[in-house]
């Protein structure tokens, strides 16, 4: 058996503890632990220190890393509040971004910077659901006709943006028409999927057994999920599909099986424990470490990309929030503006794609890369600023 160092992985784990650890020993630093995680690979990658770089053991680990952090973006979505007005107003709000996407897009191919602008359009068009969510628990607006329809709109930016990446940019060699044949099949499959597993739910004897064995050392209810997220993973890259696509379906699949959740309290505890504790902080210190900052710095012109991207973020899945003006009031519709252009892990993965199909430079991507860090670290704290002040208005108005 050929020896596997583990000198890097071993690195990279004790980065994915210091990040939040530091951040919890100095509040006033109001970042996503996922900022440090990324700026930390920076610094000790190949491209400033040199002390750690991606081998075998990070690359599986960051993959499954990836497969886990859009399992449990799946799972936060809730179908059955996506309906009637909110479903209308979401839909809506991302056929804008998709136009205001192939815009910037254009008119970025248009000076050069990029090779794909229906790429940059989708790369642009996605909203972090897992880090909207926090900001909208520490601000108490979860539940409130704001959070809702930041929540609705991201669940469906998220959705449609992996399902047009998958469809339009996959880097399998078939075509078009073909993966539109196969997305179908695969579509029909998750659905006869999620209805055979919510009539097996229903058994009496298979839930007592399910309870019995969840707190043991056998997890049922954890295993059973890990194998549908591999499952799915695995059958979209047989159906040439991205894999990220099987991921996402996967959780989205088991939180419409898991809706009474009175029998089984920890269960997506003990998946966010797996995720965010362990494989997801090894995917982003690896883009970190993959990150093509000396491209950046050595090209003012490629450095001055950043601001922009930053930008388009604003105007591609802010500007759509004007939307809600209807029945939210001003800062309520900045808020959920900024909220919606929050978008660092589907950029990170998009980019990525581009790189490997070649459709998007090194150069560019570390660029719009940059940009999503700096959407993350400043625009849920604005947001959070604006819900931390009462609205009175907000509440009152349908």
């Amino acid at each position: 058996m050929p020896a596997v160092e583990f000198t890097n992985l071993l690195m990279v784990a004790v980065i994915a503890l210091l990040a939040p650890l530091t951040l919890g020993l100095a509040p006033r630093l109001r970042l996503p632990a996922v900022v440090l995680e990324i700026v930390a690979g920076i610094l000790v990658g190949p491209q400033v220190l040199g002390w750690v770089e991606v081998d075998l053991p990070v690359s599986i680990v960051a993959l499954l890393g990836l497969a886990f952090l859009l399992f449990l973006a799946g799972l936060e979505i809730d179908v059955h509040q996506l309906r009637g007005q909110l479903l209308r107003l979401a839909l809506l709000g991302y056929l804008v971004t998709l136009v205001l996407g192939i815009g910037v897009g254009t008119a970025l191919g248009a000076v050069g910077w990029v090779g794909s602008p229906g790429l940059v359009a989708i790369t642009l068009s996605a909203t972090s659901l897992g880090l909207v969510v926090p900001v909208l628990k520490d601000a108490g607006r979860t539940e409130s006709k704001v959070g809702q329809t930041v929540v609705a709109a991201a669940s469906v930016a998220d959705f449609t943006a992996i399902v047009l990446l998958s469809l339009l940019f996959s880097a399998s060699d078939t075509s078009t028409g073909s993966r539109l044949v196969l997305l179908v099949s695969f579509a029909a499959l998750i659905a006869a999927t999620a209805v055979a597993a919510t009539l097996v739910s229903r058994s009496t004897r298979l839930t007592t057994t399910l309870t019995t064995l969840q707190d043991t050392t056998a997890q049922i209810r954890v295993r059973a999920a890990v194998v549908l997220l591999v499952a799915f993973v695995a059958l979209a890259e047989q159906f040439g599909l991205e894999s990220i696509l099987g991921a996402f379906m996967a959780g989205a699949v088991v939180g419409l099986v898991d809706r009474d959740s009175a029998s089984h309290p920890h269960f997506r505890t003990k998946l966010e424990a797996i995720g965010y504790g362990f494989l997801i902080p090894v995917f982003f210190v690896s883009s970190g470490l993959r990150l093509d900052l000396s491209g950046l710095m050595e090209n003012p012109s490629a450095l001055a990309r950043v601001p922009v991207f930053v930008v388009a973020l604003l105007v591609v899945r802010g500007l759509p929030a004007l939307l809600f003006s209807r029945f939210l009031d001003h800062r309520s519709v900045v808020a959920a503006g900024l909220l919606q252009a929050t978008s660092l892990p589907f950029v990170v993965t998009a980019t990525q794609i581009g790189v490997l199909t070649g459709l998007i430079s090194g150069v560019t991507a570390a660029a719009l890369v940059c940009a999503g860090l700096l959407s993350v670290v400043a625009f849920p704290v604005l947001a959070l600023g604006l819900l931390r002040t009462p609205q009175v208005a907000e509440e009152g108005q349908e």
